[in-house]
């Protein structure tokens, strides 16, 4: 690889490592080139992307970017996975990926550039996909509401009873 090839690489993949908050680095030793392509598709699918990176410009490139964790889990053949905005369904596609295929092995990433470890992966990837969460969330959040409209609806329902209770006693005493 000439100098400004390397140049351009060690660019790219720190321009990738700034832009992404999280990140996923794997071993991909074993793995065929069609099995890394359908490895792609997959994670392209869910907003991430795929890079085989070299180590050593791998090192610069997170030295450039500030990213000196990544530096750490670079060693043999490294693959680095960029998330997009739903880090759970690119930890999703890795895991599902691995049980098909036991060769790919995530050793760790970065999430809100904090490390996380392989389990803390698989843990992500347990995650419900993004849209079940946050439906979740407003279901939580309108349970009160649905309670107090109930409660509330409880209330005049019996101030109206007993408004209508009042009404036929007086007209029962009018007509005595």
């Amino acid at each position: 690889m000439l100098r400004n090839e390397k140049e351009a690489v060690i660019a790219e993949v720190a321009r990738l490592l700034t832009d992404t908050e999280n990140l996923f680095v794997s071993d991909y030793r074993g793995l065929k080139v069609a099995e890394l392509k359908q490895l792609r598709n997959k994670l392209r699918e869910s907003g991430a992307s795929f890079m085989v990176v070299k180590n050593t410009l791998g090192g610069i490139a997170a030295d450039r970017a500030g990213r000196e964790a990544v530096k750490d889990m670079l060693s043999g053949p490294t693959a680095v996975t960029f998330c997009g905005d739903d880090v759970v369904a690119a930890a999703k596609a890795l895991a599902d990926f691995a049980k098909t295929h036991p060769q790919l092995e995530v050793r760790g990433g970065l999430l809100e550039s904090s490390f996380i470890d392989p389990a803390g992966v698989k843990v992500l990837a347990s995650l419900p996909p993004r849209d079940v969460l946050i439906a979740q969330l407003v279901a939580t959040m309108a349970a009160p509401m649905t309670g107090l409209v109930t409660v509330l609806q409880g209330t005049v329902s019996s101030f109206v009873r007993a408004l209508n209770q009042v009404a036929q006693q007086r007209a029962a005493a009018d007509e005595a």
